[in-house]
């Protein structure tokens, strides 16, 4: 079967949902999946405590949740100095698949995005994307502290807006 293709036994996940229904099926996915260990949060405010005191190689959260959400969750880690891993990857799971989320939580710093509902072939497809792919972090200077925001190269565009550097070349440049 495609997902005995790696050993996940020695990640540590971090599941955060204010549903503890979501909470036990997304934990209960990430063992099944072989992941070694996986604790969990209720809120924001619980995952960075728990990201402080576990320092979890993933993270997948929730956006919407009572008292401390996904997005502040998400910015906390990214741009708090006192954080143990503002290079943790994120992945935003969400039952809001419209584009406008999508971008938003681009701009805040998620690494990976998901829609509810999941299954676990997709869910280890993106923690395979997190281990085969993982993406160059960038510091934009104006408030952007996260992944590259851009995925594919297109070589053949010349339009105005075109940017001159990639990516990896960014962190480079003088």
């Amino acid at each position: 079967m495609f997902m005995n293709a790696y050993d996940l036994s020695d990640l540590k996940g971090l599941v955060v949902d204010d549903s503890r229904f979501m909470r036990q099926v997304v934990e209960q996915l990430l063992r099944a999946l072989g992941v070694g260990d996986v604790v969990t949060a209720v809120n924001g405010f619980d995952a960075y405590k728990q990201c402080c005191s576990n320092n979890p190689d993933f993270v997948i959260t929730d956006w919407d949740m009572d008292d401390y959400d996904g997005p502040s969750f998400v910015k906390r880690v990214r741009t708090d100095p006192e954080a143990p891993n503002p290079f943790v990857p994120i992945i935003m799971l969400t039952g809001y698949a419209e584009h406008k989320r999508v971008f938003e939580a681009r701009d805040f710093g998620i690494t990976e995005f998901l829609v509810k509902p999941i299954s676990a072939g997709v869910v280890y497809k993106r923690l395979v994307r997190l281990i085969d792919d993982p993406r160059p972090f960038v510091n934009s200077g104006n408030g952007y502290f996260g992944p590259c925001r851009r995925r594919m190269e297109v070589d053949k565009f010349s339009g105005p807006n075109r940017r001159v550097l990639k990516p990896l070349d960014f962190a480079n440049a003088s």
